[in-house]
């Protein structure tokens, strides 16, 4: 913990220097502070209109614009500290570069793609049309509605493995559920198994030890610390990997919103009840997962020269089973896959739509497509904690109620604790399950996974989790959604700058 504190002050003092020199200015050159601000209005003008004509989600840039029209100094840095200015970090150079190249070892099969155009499945066309990740329809489809019962299922497919063992999570943290997968993962790495391990920096950051990495390599354990703390990386350290995904042999995989920490199975959950979701995948959708991870792991250590070694060949021997196809979401990629697959699934709904997700802080486009779609008529429910983790971001969710309480849109609080779980649902035909939350870190700054999921007969126990979900869950009345003045002011002020959050 004394280490993790040291490096939190280390990244804390690097932000403190990149504004400093905008103190200085104005301590020692504040004979000339009326051309030095001057020049940077104009820099400012410039830099907002350059925002403006690239815009595709003004709701997400309005906040810098705001911020850089009143503070035009220390918005210019903060744009240039953190805004999207990709190109010059190397290793997002490097993931674009192993993106490109791996997946054109994504290769669709043509007959699946013409049944899914003579059904005119547009939710799939879109993924397919807009991404490299293929559709397929061999897969058998496992769901879990709680951490716990995904727990043993992982165990259980870890000690089956025999060649390799891939893992993918932003928050891995020492205690009863980490222990008894290092234990497997140490023994499987001793007969030769190829065991990696990438875990986020910053989501683990108050839980591991900095040389973590290099204690596990003792074992045989590859691991490599995505995104490692940095004082000086500037724009970068806002982008985070938040996926989840464990993959072994190419046979199984796993992912879902769990995380490798206690509160995720219930042990020790601060919040209540931890509900949250597993998914089991046996298939050849299990391609698309392991390419997202070779992809950032050779951007990190580049070892891998085939990576087709890696794919296992599931013919003849897995039926057919509705239509899966797993897709990344990266900082990166011209379109906001992670958001748009939620909107189309909302204006593609006809019955009812079925949402859990732990944070709703979302842009105007996605407020508009839950209100058109519940003044249509679709039973539109979404459930949120009913004890949350962080206070002032779940004062902005509360702050979207009202608005689509407005709609028609049925909001729910789960009361037994907190919902991590992030979940679609509509009209018993199509989900997606994955690590995409519904707020602006989530839809536009980290590296995600999700699971889309169309006629695929685990739909019943998806269906069935929200039923159960929803009974122990408080359905919000009018009385609920409506707040006073002072704190609809400071939601407000929180909305607008929830981006930057």
């Amino acid at each position: 913990m004394v280490n993790a504190i040291k490096r939190v002050i280390v990244v804390f003092l690097g932000i403190v220097l990149q504004f400093g020199f905008a103190i200085i200015i104005r301590l020692f050159f504040y004979k000339y502070l009326g051309f030095i601000t001057l020049f940077y209005t104009l820099i400012s003008i410039f830099i907002i209109l350059g925002i403006l004509k690239d815009s595709t989600r003004l709701s997400n840039d309005l906040p810098w614009i705001i911020l850089i029209l009143i503070f035009p100094i220390f918005g210019t840095i903060l744009l240039i500290t953190l805004g999207k200015n990709y190109s010059k970090n190397k290793l997002l150079r490097n993931i674009f570069k192993y993106e490109n190249e791996y997946q054109k070892e994504l290769v669709q099969d043509s007959k699946i793609l013409k049944e899914i155009k003579e059904k005119e499945l547009d939710n799939i066309l879109y993924l397919v049309n807009r991404t490299d990740y293929f559709v397929s329809s061999n897969n058998e489809i496992t769901y879990y509605d709680f951490g716990e019962k995904f727990y043993p299922e992982l165990l259980k497919e870890l000690k089956k493995a025999e060649k390799f063992i891939f893992l993918e999570y932003f928050i891995i943290n020492e205690g009863k559920m980490w222990n008894g997968i290092l234990d497997i993962l140490k023994e499987k790495a001793r007969l030769g198994v190829d065991v990696r391990i990438m875990y986020d920096d910053m989501g683990s950051i108050a839980l591991l030890a900095p040389n973590y990495a290099k204690e596990l390599e003792k074992f045989g354990i590859k691991c490599i610390p995505f995104n490692k703390l940095s004082p000086f990386r500037g724009i970068f350290m806002n982008n985070r990997d938040h996926r989840k995904m464990t993959i072994i042999d190419g046979k199984v995989a796993f992912s879902g919103g769990v995380n490798l920490s206690d509160e995720y199975i219930n042990i020790n959950s601060p919040y209540g009840i931890w509900k949250d979701n597993g998914i089991k995948i046996c298939g050849d959708a299990i391609w698309n997962m392991t390419v997202m991870f070779l992809s950032l792991w050779n951007a990190n250590i580049n070892e891998d020269k085939d990576i087709k070694k890696f794919k296992y060949s599931f013919d003849n021997k897995i039926s057919k089973d509705g239509y899966v196809i797993p897709y990344g979401v990266a900082p990166l990629h011209k379109d906001l896959i992670g958001e748009d697959v939620y909107i189309n699934m909302i204006n593609s709904a006809r019955r009812y739509l079925y949402v859990m997700t732990p944070y709703l802080i979302i842009d105007t486009d996605m407020v508009n497509a839950l209100c058109r779609a519940a003044k249509r008529g679709v039973d539109v429910r979404i459930i949120v904690p009913g004890i949350p983790d962080k206070k002032i971001v779940y004062t902005q969710t509360t702050s979207f109620f009202k608005v689509l309480y407005d709609s028609g849109v049925k909001i729910y609080k789960y009361t037994n604790g907190f919902v991590h779980s992030k979940v679609f649902l509509a009209d018993d035909v199509r989900a997606v399950v994955g690590t995409i939350n519904m707020d602006y870190r989530s839809l536009y700054l980290h590296f995600e996974n999700g699971i889309y999921m169309e006629g695929v007969s685990a739909l019943k126990d998806i269906y069935k989790d929200f039923e159960k979900t929803f009974a122990d869950s408080k359905k919000l009345e009018d009385k609920d959604v409506k707040v006073g003045f002072i704190k609809s002011l400071w939601q407000a002020i929180l909305r607008l700058f929830a981006p930057l959050f």
